[in-house]
């Protein structure tokens, strides 16, 4: 059974759990205790700790959540009707190929029963594991990741949590479809890597360019699988990781927001939290960043997969060589670009010929702009 890899929580922790006030959160989850395993027939939201950073060469101590938990359980939900579980933790194995074997059987059993796993690492590298995840699953992926590289490695070299894409993209069943970057800092990645992305036809949004307009990355989750967030994406002094220290970086404010962006996606159904630096003070804004995803994941408004466009208004916008097709919803507000069908081609895109964007990039095609994100997408249709 792949729950049997999962380590219940500690009786410290629940004596502690056990004098909250019935109106705090930790009052309303359920735990995997030594007496009790949640029922995940009842679970929408499971919280699952990963106790191992070998992935992460800057790491200076073992990996510890209870600061992580006892700040999340602390807090006060919002107008929640989802049942929430903690899972509890996986433990470091003998390597680190044990852990991934772990967290993969885990995660592909919590999805394959619509369960949405929030998992707590431990280093960045865990998303090759999460990624992984979907192959019984047999669909093509979409990955974003919240970081400030792109975190791309030599052939030979082993896989890293500054490493890990190169073998997501490498390795064989590929079923990466589309990854995108969010808050890449320019001086900490390659020229060379960053033409790489354009050459894959992957996506990359700059830290001043979201920072300026962190909308933008509604669009981009809406259409992701899973969320990787690289805490070390955050400014030291909003994060308290005086460790590895960050002078630029999101805010506490926008990194609750992409977090809420996340869990509001109908279609992201992993959430990863990497590299803590197992400070108290990280510990606080890790809780809030997956207090906002839950807050999220309540307001989901089942928008995907496109269903019955009754409920949507068509936009048909000409340009010189292209015409392009929007939807907007009548409900959210939110809009859609049509990638048309390639019959003779590859078609990677069958399963969903619409892409989330912007109103934004529907004005720009209003006034002659091909959307850059629409240009990749039909490429990869294609090819």
């Amino acid at each position: 059974m792949e729950f049997e890899f999962l380590q219940p929580l500690g009786g410290d922790f629940v004596d502690w759990m056990q004098k909250l006030s019935f109106q705090q959160l930790g009052s309303k989850v359920v735990f995997h205790t030594k007496d009790q395993f949640p029922n995940i027939d009842k679970v929408a939201v499971a919280v699952i700790g990963v106790l191992d950073n070998r992935g992460d060469k800057k790491a200076i101590a073992n990996v510890n959540l209870l600061p992580v938990r006892k700040e999340l359980y602390s807090m006060f939900p919002g107008n929640w009707d989802a049942t929430i579980a903690d899972l509890g933790d996986i433990a470091a194995g003998n390597t680190i190929e044990d852990t991934y074997f772990a967290l993969r059987k885990v995660a592909t059993t919590l999805i394959k029963n619509k369960v949405i796993p929030i998992i707590i690492g431990g280093s960045q590298d865990l998303t090759y594991a999460l990624y992984r995840a979907y192959d019984e699953l047999e669909q093509m992926v979409n990955l974003v990741s919240i970081d400030n590289q792109f975190d791309f490695g030599k052939d030979e070299e082993s896989i890293s949590a500054s490493s890990y894409l190169t073998k997501i993209i490498v390795d064989e069943p590929n079923n990466l479809f589309n990854y995108c970057n969010i808050g890449y800092q320019t001086y900490y990645n390659s020229q060379e890597e960053i033409d790489l992305i354009e050459k894959l036809f992957f996506d990359g949004y700059r830290l001043g360019e979201m920072s300026s307009n962190i909308a933008l990355a509604e669009p981009v989750f809406r259409d992701a699988d899973i969320v990787s967030l690289d805490l070390n994406s955050i400014k030291s002094s909003d994060s308290g990781n005086f460790i590895s220290f960050a002078p630029n970086g999101f805010n506490g404010k926008e990194i609750c927001s992409l977090s809420r962006y996340a869990g509001i996606s109908d279609k992201v159904s992993m959430f990863g939290l990497f590299n803590h630096n197992n400070s108290n003070q990280e510990a606080v804004l890790i809780a809030q960043i997956i207090w906002y995803f839950i807050e999220g994941y309540h307001y989901r408004s089942n928008e995907y997969p496109f269903g019955s466009r009754e409920n949507y208004i068509k936009f048909i916008v000409p340009l010189d060589e292209e015409v392009l097709v929007f939807y907007k919803s009548d409900k959210t507000a939110r809009w859609w670009i049509e990638i048309p069908f390639i019959s003779n081609g590859s078609n990677k895109l069958k399963r969903n010929t619409l892409l989330p964007c912007s109103y934004e990039e529907y004005l720009g095609a209003c006034n002659q702009e091909l959307p850059e994100r629409w240009w990749k997408a039909q490429r990869k249709n294609i090819i």
